[in-house]
């Protein structure tokens, strides 16, 4: 009898189920929440471009939009649900591995581990909006609140410096990404047709590069912050993204990047439905 191979065979098969219907299933279904979260902050930013923003742009005034419609609190609830799948997703990229050659490296496992906790908070927090708790305030309340409380801690000002920095640089990376396409190596590219995939890239570089855009301006002001000892020149994405409309562009940069989530949005929905798992 082969004990080695008998002692392999729990982790194989918790492996096989990670990456088999169910673990796909989450993947998609968390890629298909985050979607509907950027497409919704960007239609509320575009909103207040057109200077008929009623809500902030951000995730708590795109979970309110949602409980506005139809059905609003059943899709709360999917959106949450969805947003565990998206955890789970990555919890088991971090015990297994993701997809791609380098996908077990310790590097990739990090920012899986990252990646879970941060959608691990996003869910909880969409799934407390959908209990009724009413969420924990703006996002830029929030912001303020976090840079305050971490500058009245020994070494605060280094502290927020140096996560204000990361978010930046990870901004810049983002953008840099997408604009490079690095993205196809995770798509079924064979499974599109030319249009689709002509169709996928708008949505994948505008996107993206947006996307980035909003985490390098967010990480700036943090690192501001630091500098300045103010807290309150932190900003979370509402207060961002309304900066956008302060340069000499005026409202129209806004619109650009708003509609660059939009767009970010929509290249969820095709992620979810052509990335490899």
């Amino acid at each position: 009898m082969n004990t080695s191979a008998t002692a392999r065979t729990p982790r194989m098969e918790a492996r096989r189920v990670a990456k088999g219907s169910a673990g796909e299933g989450a993947a998609r279904a968390g890629l298909t929440a985050r979607g509907v979260i950027y497409l919704l902050v960007g239609v509320l930013a575009l909103q207040i471009a057109f200077g008929d923003g009623k809500r902030q742009a951000d995730r708590g005034g795109a979970l309110a939009e949602l409980a506005d419609q139809p059905f609003g609190a059943a899709l709360l609830w999917a959106l949450g649900i969805g947003l565990v799948g998206m955890a789970l997703w990555r919890l088991s990229e971090v015990l297994f591995g993701s997809v791609g050659p380098d996908g077990r490296k310790a590097r990739k496992r990090l920012l899986s581990a990252v990646r879970c906790a941060f959608y691990t908070f996003v869910a909880y927090s969409v799934l407390s909006f959908a209990a009724g708790s009413g969420g924990s305030g703006s996002s830029d309340e929030q912001s303020k609140d976090v840079t305050a409380r971490l500058l009245e801690v020994p070494a605060g000002q280094w502290l927020v410096g140096g996560a204000g920095a990361g978010i930046a640089v990870a901004g810049v990376w983002i953008a840099v990404r997408a604009a490079l396409r690095k993205y196809h190596d995770k798509l079924r590219l064979g499974q599109m047709s030319l249009r689709t995939r002509r169709l996928v890239d708008v949505t994948g570089v505008a996107g993206g590069v947006a996307r980035g855009a909003v985490f390098a301006v967010a990480g700036a002001f943090a690192v501001r912050a630091a500098v300045d000892y103010e807290p309150d020149k932190a900003k979370g994405l509402d207060d961002t993204l309304r900066s956008f409309a302060d340069t000499p562009l005026g409202p129209w940069l806004l619109v650009c990047v708003a509609a660059g989530l939009v767009l970010f949005g929509l290249f969820s929905f095709a992620m979810a439905r052509w990335r490899r798992v």
